[in-house]
């Protein structure tokens, strides 16, 4: 198909996306594991009968995302027209978002996977984006696919790549697992983060990591009581530790109290994997006890069921 041909949406077609936040990382499997959290961002989508943007945003990063053709989640539209062979129409988007900028909990993948599945919606009878595409676009757009992977299927996933691009599988959680997020009111860029990784690690550290992903595994799917020692890490936290000193003391405060307590992501949030709701909150009591910095506990659930899009029926969201 030609990427200039006709676009085929009708005028008025709407369409409503919801996509979880995320938490990748978890923290031994390192650009690998990713888990759906029950928070959302929420985007009605309909095509115009002229061109161009009619762009409405509320709530979290309402006064900082674009208003043109660089907001990422047009983009994401843009490049899924463009994959199937389509013109993108004339588009009003109306962003709901609830998902924190900048604080490890997935917001730029959401955003990617909200304008796939958008585009996905529209594009409904005429072009069929599946699971596989819609993965390997938004692995594209992000840059590797921990974090989409777990917003596009939901649960617990296990993301690689090999020679014919991002695979997936995806897990359920052990029903006592109780997460817990911490967000602060700072701000932590990814790219910062990983600049601050060396391109080598010593071997034990690489093989203790192998051990303690393959242990995470087992511990969130069977065996909760493990997921201290399952959360243990050499390649990543403590080298992006002294750019984020208040995410580093929680997390070593939350562990020596027998807490699997995590950077969520790239930070600066920290992730509880509670063994049951009564462990959970009893983290969230030694947080507020431990530190001076204000964190917002979120005490939310695994979401199961991933992005979704539905066509959109007046008076509804």
């Amino acid at each position: 198909m030609s990427a200039a041909a006709a676009s085929t949406v009708p005028a008025g077609r709407s369409v409503v996306v919801r996509v979880p936040a995320t938490s990748a990382n978890l923290g031994p499997g390192f650009d690998t594991l990713g888990l759906a959290l029950s928070v959302y961002d929420e985007l009605v989508v309909t095509a115009l009968d002229h061109g161009g943007l009619e762009i409405e945003v509320a709530g979290e990063g309402a006064d900082d995302v674009p208003r043109d053709s660089s907001n990422l989640v047009v983009r994401s539209i843009a490049y899924a027209f463009e994959a199937a062979g389509r013109r993108m129409p004339g588009l009003r988007l109306q962003a709901r978002n609830v998902i924190r900028h900048g604080r490890g909990m997935g917001s730029s993948g959401a955003a990617v996977v909200s304008g796939l599945l958008a585009a996905k919606g529209l594009l409904e009878g005429d072009v069929v984006l599946g699971d596989e595409t819609l993965l390997s676009l938004a692995t594209e757009l992000e840059g590797h696919p921990d974090n989409v992977a777990p917003a596009l299927f939901g649960g617990l996933t296990i993301a690689w790549m090999d020679e014919t691009g991002p695979q997936h599988k995806k897990l359920a959680v052990h029903r006592g697992v109780s997460p817990l997020v911490f967000v602060p009111e700072f701000t932590m860029s990814t790219e910062l983060a990983r600049s601050l990784q060396p391109l080598q690690v010593p071997r034990e550290d690489a093989v203790f990591n192998v051990s303690r992903s393959a242990l995470l595994i087992a511990a969130l799917t069977q065996s909760p009581e493990l997921l201290l020692a399952a959360t243990e890490d050499k390649l990543h936290q403590n080298y992006r530790a002294q750019a984020m000193p208040d995410t580093d003391r929680l997390v070593r405060t939350l562990r020596e109290h027998g807490f699997a307590a995590v950077v969520s992501g790239a930070g600066p949030s920290v992730l509880v994997l509670a063994d049951g709701p009564g462990q959970r909150l009893e983290a969230a009591r030694v947080a507020e006890a431990a530190t001076d910095t204000p964190w917002d506990a979120l005490m939310l659930a695994v979401d199961v069921k991933g992005g979704t899009v539905r066509e959109y029926a007046e008076g509804s969201t």
